[in-house]
């Protein structure tokens, strides 16, 4: 499979979603439905496209040297989106998104603090103030960045970008988005 075929397969909400499910566990069929909203077989169509080209293994997990292989068929790294970054930042944070974040994509997640710090409050632009998100809201947001949103949705939430109580999340930090241009979501 080359980056265009997934991309193709990924790009269907639930079938992106069970491929991020299989990263972390075995994907519950019935679990995954009721996050999602969506019917069970849905789940089940899902997977069985994902099984059928090889990104999921008979025990529903991901498999991960199917996914380094559609990586290494992808282009080499794409300048940053304008429309990502937009105004407002210092060149230093710039050049850190720059680094970060191919095309419209996060290319991985900063292990350094500070620089991490710059990709979450990015990501917590994606957030509209005064709106309330479920987790599969978040999580679809997130992933639409990068593969690992679990992490990223924790990461917001310890950083204190995002606040979560009885499943629901919330944006609290990061830069007045009225300051930044771009469409907050």
């Amino acid at each position: 499979m080359d980056a265009g075929q997934f991309l193709r397969l990924a790009v269907d909400p639930v079938r992106l979603a069970v491929l991020g499910r299989s990263v972390v566990a075995a994907v519950d069929v019935a679990a995954a439905a009721v996050e999602l909203r969506v019917p069970e077989r849905d789940v089940v169509a899902a997977l069985g496209k994902l099984r059928a080209v090889g990104l999921i293994g008979d025990d529903l997990r991901l498999d991960r040297e199917a996914l380094r292989k559609v990586a290494a068929s992808l282009p080499r790294l794409a300048p940053i989106d304008p429309d990502l970054i937009g105004e407002g930042w210092t060149a230093e944070e710039a050049d850190v998104l720059g680094r970060f974040f191919s095309g419209g994509r996060l290319t991985s997640i900063p292990a350094a603090h500070g620089k991490r710090l710059v990709v979450l409050e990015r990501l917590a632009q994606e957030f509209a103030p005064g709106l309330r998100y479920s987790e599969p809201e978040v999580n679809f947001a997130l992933q639409m960045y990068h593969p690992d949103y679990a992490s990223l949705r924790r990461y917001l939430v310890d950083e204190g970008f995002l606040t979560r109580a009885d499943g629901v999340y919330w944006r609290t930090g990061g830069r007045d988005p009225t300051t930044l241009p771009g469409p907050a979501r």
